[in-house]
């Protein structure tokens, strides 16, 4: 079986800022003008990220644009949303969040036969010094290519 997959949103700002452990697709609890709204293309990612309450993981800061045809049925954009996982991911979620220190940082919003999923990343902080080495590398990614060419 062959997966339609549609990218919507992508939080290219995750791996500047984050060392990316660890990969998880999740589903996303939505009301139906949201999902309208995410067909569209109108939401953004850059500053979100998840955290745990009451045993489940719940993504904040996802700002989702009110759908302009839905009026009454619209809802806050910046409200908290549900993401689905397995409690046993849950429990290996919660355990790395608490004992190591990590952080649940949401790298992409996509279509997936026709279902909106989130993939959400284990995420250590990167250090100033880290960040400036990736700079360094990216730029002398870029002059050797220059010179190839």
């Amino acid at each position: 079986m062959v997966d339609n997959i549609k990218s919507l949103a992508k939080n290219r700002k995750a791996t500047f800022e984050y060392f990316i452990e660890d990969k998880y697709e999740t589903g996303i609890v939505l009301v139906g003008t949201e999902v309208k709204s995410i067909r569209q293309g109108k939401l953004n990612i850059k500053d979100s990220y998840a955290g745990i309450k009451d045993g489940e993981v719940y993504v904040y800061n996802m700002h989702i644009s009110p759908y302009e045809k839905g009026n009454i049925f619209n809802v806050d954009p910046l409200r908290p949303r549900k993401l689905l996982l397995n409690k046993r991911e849950i429990r290996k979620l919660i355990g790395l969040v608490t004992l190591k220190g990590y952080s649940l940082i949401p790298l992409s919003v996509y279509l997936k036969n026709g279902l909106v999923k989130v993939e959400l990343s284990v995420a250590k902080g990167k250090k100033n010094y880290d960040k400036r080495q990736d700079i360094a590398k990216k730029d002398a990614d870029r002059r050797i290519l220059r010179r190839e060419d």
